[in-house]
């Protein structure tokens, strides 16, 4: 009986200890604006960071009393490092610098209750001839093969990008081809968010070094890039379309391509890549199509927004035989580590894996440093262009 009753109390502490740690865990953070420009003084004000899937106009995020002259917003944390901006529900009224330039990410290391003072010095739309005057930066290999071409699967149309390598015009070669997500930011500094990955200059470069060629598809994004990139139920956005937009990779966009173009269509020469939620799309592709594709670039990849990757990764990568390039940075959120690895964890521990009967290669890289962008995305983009075709 005393046994019982220690047993009990032992039980009853261990589950106040956690009770009280995942309370005690969440740290209080006060946003408050001491300064904007006056031209938009009255409008309502957002937070969009790693903390929130960078939703601009999250209703939850928003700062309150609008019509004040300091506005602030309460939220409750995990301590860790955080990256955001301010915005005034879109991307296209973010903040900016002085002169409407880009703003880099603010950055937040949260380990105790803390207030931040935050002046914001434009917003991007207040500058449109400065964003008229944005300089094309790609190469003449680029072209757009569509400015409208249309998802049947999702009934919709999208801008696609094509870069061809320069020997596709001199000789009669069969090319691999490298499908990419978020295609505005992939060639060229004008049609991009926050920078451009530079895929074209970086190939224009390793070709002539004599590396292997690539032909490279870039899919735009669209307003439901969260969906489409998701092919799970995710609160904040709704269900997830990704199923259909990788079917629409699969068995519309594809076989245009194949017929169009000078391919090596087999799956030892095509591959996906994407950053962000296009990390978790590229993926789901390899795991939903393992004949398809022969490989993927998952840079910083979203997996906190899917909430059924993990047991999908279990049931749907038993036989894949393809090369898996995952990276992240150091700032990009507490999460962002974590669950890359797990992920990575669960596919080393299937039996298949373990046993030699899958040649799923894993390659994986972190950069402590760096930060949640398009600048850290182009810097790892030879080295998985490299290790993945050549």
């Amino acid at each position: 009986m005393i046994i019982k009753i220690l047993f009990k109390r032992i039980l009853f502490i261990y589950f106040f200890f956690l009770i009280f740690n995942s309370v005690s865990a969440q740290i209080h953070v006060r946003f408050i604006v001491k300064q904007r420009p006056s031209l938009h003084a009255m409008d309502t004000v957002y937070v969009a960071g790693s903390f929130n899937t960078w939703n601009p106009s999250d209703n939850r995020y928003q700062f309150k009393p609008v019509n004040s002259d300091s506005p602030f917003l309460d939220l409750q944390l995990a301590a860790g490092n955080y990256e955001y901006k301010l915005t005034r529900g879109s991307w296209n009224k973010v903040e900016t610098s002085k002169n409407g330039k880009d703003a880099g990410n603010r950055s937040l290391i949260l380990a105790k209750d803390t207030a931040i003072k935050i002046f914001i010095n434009g917003w991007k739309d207040d500058f449109k001839i400065e964003a008229v005057a944005r300089q094309h930066t790609a190469s003449s290999h680029v072209s757009v093969l569509d400015s409208a071409f249309y998802i049947p699967q999702l009934n919709r149309t999208r801008r696609i990008w094509l870069y061809l390598p320069d020997d596709y015009s001199k000789t009669k070669k069969r090319f691999p081809v490298l499908y990419m997500h978020d295609g505005q930011n992939l060639f060229d500094e004008a049609t991009s968010g926050f920078g451009e990955w530079g895929v074209d200059e970086c190939l224009d470069s390793l070709f002539r070094q004599g590396k292997k060629e690539c032909i490279v598809i870039g899919i735009d994004n669209g307003a439901k890039r969260m969906n489409e990139y998701n092919p799970y139920e995710f609160k904040p956005y709704g269900n997830g379309e990704g199923d259909k937009y990788v079917d629409f990779l699969v068995k519309t966009l594809k076989p245009y391509i194949d017929k169009s173009l000078r391919t090596l269509p087999d799956k030892k020469n095509t591959f996906i890549a994407g950053s962000s939620m296009g990390g978790l799309i590229s993926l789901y592709a390899v795991m939903k199509y393992p004949t398809v594709f022969g490989g993927a670039g998952i840079f910083s990849p979203a997996f906190w927004t899917a909430s059924g990757l993990e047991k999908d990764v279990n049931k749907m990568t038993k036989k894949m035989r393809s090369k898996l390039f995952f990276y992240a940075g150091g700032k990009e959120g507490d999460r962002m580590i974590p669950d890359m690895k797990k992920i990575e964890a669960d596919i080393k521990a299937l039996p298949a894996y373990r046993t030699g009967r899958s040649s799923a290669k894993i390659y994986k890289r972190i950069d402590p440093d760096a930060k949640h962008n398009e600048a850290a995305w182009r810097k790892y983009f030879p080295e998985f262009y490299k290790w993945i075709l050549n």
